[in-house]
């Protein structure tokens, strides 16, 4: 097909071509909006921007602290020995901060030290933490003591406040002030076995192996700058900002044998406190609460036993022996002492009945003072029950329950004064002639009676047995007889 002389071919355009709308122009929303010759279609569309809009907005608004939640520090605060609460709490911060894409997480620590079970699964968590970890040993006066140097050791970046102390990791073995001397196999097993978890962290955190396999072997104890000196920490320092500030730009060695750099100096630092849960198993982890809790609800159990149908004693009995034996399932309890425990409240019991003028009272409260002490086989003095509240414990719970059974018995001796049996024992009074059988007067009552000879009204009688409604009674020697009491109905 020719082209027509007057008409040029058109030329391909190079501009980038857009949709038309009805009126010939550019589809776009503003112009569109601007352009639109139908009202209803203007109002809609300018609706559906706004409503665009406000969910931009929102959506920014609920991402704004999700943000800044990643420049954050998340501080906790060991200032307790090392158990099993322990680890769990430190465990929960750990997950918290890796959730919350945390920069740090800066454990505060003041401890004597703790159980060996719960300090490996610490380390534990903390090794395999993928948000670096810096253990800071304050305040002043403060001290990492047996199973703290190995938690410092493990963390990414140990540091230490002036004044502090770590170190004396050397495994002991206690049961109540008693330190058990092993024999040399067991002893040299605990002692490698020990080392050996010092020597692994200490080398991949890059750290003096020997100094720390010192503090195993040999109980050595550090001061800050000697901890420093000999690379066991990195930094002293007299406060966290301090801390932050020295670190600033310098790199650290991880677990997993990568450097990485931590640019903490200003970045906000927010606590993360124990549950309530936490903090009531934590208090509940002081071997004296536990002790105390324990003989209280045995307490309350004997009175219990002894008053049937007082329901109170025995209900705060059954309470607190169990929140006892909960407590003492998470220590590690020799319950083996359970049993002289026992035996101290069998000893009680004897002392109120065969009355050995206090012998076995004060046997019972040696074998309770004893059980308190056994009952928690800790490393450390702070983890087990002290001898001074074995002792205050023991011995007013030992005079106690010696009283309370000798009422008992005392209580249980006794005549009977009420009911039928009340009446066996009493003198009444013929009312009628007794030939055997007659009335008698007692306790402003008229009884059957039944006599084994016939006795003249008015003769004093004695009630010797009761059979159903009838007493049987007996004369009442060198008795003259009186006039019988009128009736009273």
């Amino acid at each position: 097909m020719k082209v027509p002389s007057h008409q040029s071919p058109r030329k391909p355009s190079s501009r980038k071509i857009f949709p038309l709308n009805s009126n010939g122009s550019i589809f776009w929303p503003p112009t569109l909006i601007s352009n639109s010759r139908n009202p209803n279609q203007c109002r809609r569309l300018r609706a559906g921007y706004k409503k665009i809009l406000a969910a931009v907005s929102l959506l920014v608004l609920f991402l704004a602290p999700l943000t800044s939640a990643s420049a954050e520090v998340l501080k906790i605060t060991i200032n307790d020995t090392i158990q099993p609460i322990s680890a769990e709490y430190i465990g929960r911060a750990l997950d918290e901060a890796r959730r919350r894409n945390d920069q740090a997480v800066l454990i505060e620590m003041n401890t004597p030290g703790g159980l060996v079970e719960s300090t490996r699964q610490i380390i534990e968590h903390i090794t395999t933490s993928s948000v670096p970890v810096i253990v800071y040993v304050t305040p002043t006066g403060g001290h990492a003591g047996s199973a703290g140097i190995f938690i410092l050791e493990a963390a990414d970046i140990a540091a230490m406040a002036p004044g502090t102390a770590a170190g004396a990791a050397h495994p002991v073995a206690l049961i109540g002030p008693v330190q058990l001397k092993p024999d040399e196999e067991m002893k040299r097993k605990m002692e490698n076995d020990t080392a050996a978890l010092m020597r692994s962290v200490a080398s991949k955190r890059g750290r003096n192996v020997d100094a720390a396999e010192g503090a195993v072997r040999e109980s050595k104890s550090f001061t800050e700058q000697e901890a420093l000196t000999q690379h066991l920490i990195d930094y002293v320092a007299s406060s966290p900002e301090d801390l932050f500030r020295q670190m600033q730009g310098k790199s650290f060695k991880r677990f997993n044998g990568e450097s990485a750099t931590l640019n903490l100096t200003g970045q906000p630092v927010v606590g993360f406190d124990m549950t309530l849960r936490e903090r009531i198993l934590d208090r509940l982890m002081e071997p004296d609460l536990a002790f105390l809790l324990l003989a209280i609800g045995a307490l309350a159990l004997y009175v219990e036993f002894n008053h049937p149908g007082a329901v109170i004693p025995g209900t705060v009995g059954v309470v607190f022996i169990l929140v006892a034996a909960f407590a003492l399932n998470l220590l590690p309890t020799r319950f083996a002492a359970l049993f002289l425990i026992l035996g101290a409240f069998a000893l009680f019991a004897a002392e109120a009945k065969f009355a050995t003028h206090g012998v076995l009272t004060v046997g019972g409260i040696a074998l309770l003072t004893l059980g308190g002490l056994l009952l928690v086989d800790s490393p450390i003095p702070e983890m087990r029950v002290h001898l001074v509240t074995a002792l205050a414990v023991s011995i007013p719970l030992g005079v106690i329950t010696a009283f309370l059974m000798t009422i008992a018995l005392k209580a249980r001796r006794n005549k009977i004064v009420t009911g039928v049996q009340g009446l066996v024992g009493e003198t009444a009074v013929a009312q009628t002639m007794l030939s055997p059988q007659g009335k008698v007067f007692v306790h402003g009552e008229l009884w059957d009676a039944v006599a084994p000879s016939s006795l003249p009204a008015g003769q004093l009688v004695v009630i010797r047995r009761v059979d159903g409604l009838t007493l049987a009674v007996e004369p009442l020697k060198t008795s003259a007889p009186v006039s019988a009491a009128p009736a009273a109905l």
